[in-house]
């Protein structure tokens, strides 16, 4: 029976590896503190990072984090594609190298308000069924385009030379719900890492595997929040969950 506790409440900044799913990760803080856990956005199996979970009480709170901006770095190969648009896909085509004029002329058209098609392998549903789903069944589907905010896309460094660049690290900041695989998608080729490195105000430098993970007292991550996003729950909400927050010191996940 999954625990339904209302305590000890408190969010966890956790540092997920490449392999293991987002719920595998919130099951293992789950099994540690014996209460109801949530997160406030996943990611994929291949991609690591940063995951902000909530204990206890705090699950109410979810709407307050699910809408921040998100940070990422992620390194895409430009030669090929794949039917999920990173590592785990099967290839669907190989393609010559985008020169770097090209490349930087694709990148700037993706800045700014965009609309990219959702991923086929995503937890998105159609006609009541996970995309992801009919992927795996072979079913076409034509997936809907998702409005996005691009506010940062930038080289970090390049692979090959200036006529054919054969990859390229990139660092995105990007509106919540974009998915940075449709991104290298439209650069017509597919992630082969990503690490989400910033959820709004927190960083994966305040993070750590969820093993080691101690949960925040809400009331200090509360106050990190911009006012649009506390207005996300209601005050009474607020209130109810702070009366249970642990005081100060007492982050142990048991």
């Amino acid at each position: 029976m999954i625990p339904r506790a209302l305590t000890p409440v408190g969010v966890a900044l956790v540092d997920k590896p490449a392999g293991p799913s987002s719920f595998a990760i919130v099951a293992a803080l789950r099994r540690r503190t014996r209460a109801r856990t949530g997160h406030a956005g996943t990611l994929d199996p291949f991609a690591t990072g940063l995951l902000v979970l909530l204990s206890g009480a705090a699950t109410r709170l979810v709407p307050c984090f699910v809408g921040l901006d998100k940070r990422y770095v992620t390194d895409v190969d430009l030669t090929s594609t794949t039917t999920t648009g990173d590592p785990e896909g099967e290839q669907v085509e190989q393609h010559p190298a985008p020169s770097r004029a090209e490349l930087d002329a694709a990148l700037a058209r993706l800045r700014g308000e965009v609309e990219l098609p959702i991923p086929a392998a995503s937890a998105v549903k159609i006609g009541g069924e996970r995309a992801y789903r009919l992927a795996r069944r072979g079913v076409d589907v034509d997936m809907p385009l998702r409005r996005s905010s691009v506010h940062a896309l930038d080289v970090i460094a390049y692979s090959g030379d200036s006529a054919a660049v054969s990859g390229v690290r990139l660092e995105l900041h990007v509106s919540s719900g974009t998915y940075v695989r449709s991104i290298a998608q439209a650069l017509g080729g597919h992630c082969t890492t990503l690490r989400r490195v910033a959820v709004g105000p927190f960083s994966v430098d305040e993070a750590a595997p969820v093993e080691d993970a101690t949960l925040l007292p809400v009331g200090d991550v509360l106050a990190r929040l911009p006012a649009e996003a506390l207005d996300n729950v209601s005050e009474g909400v607020r209130a109810g969950v702070l009366a249970l927050d642990a005081p100060v010191g007492n982050g142990s996940a048991a």
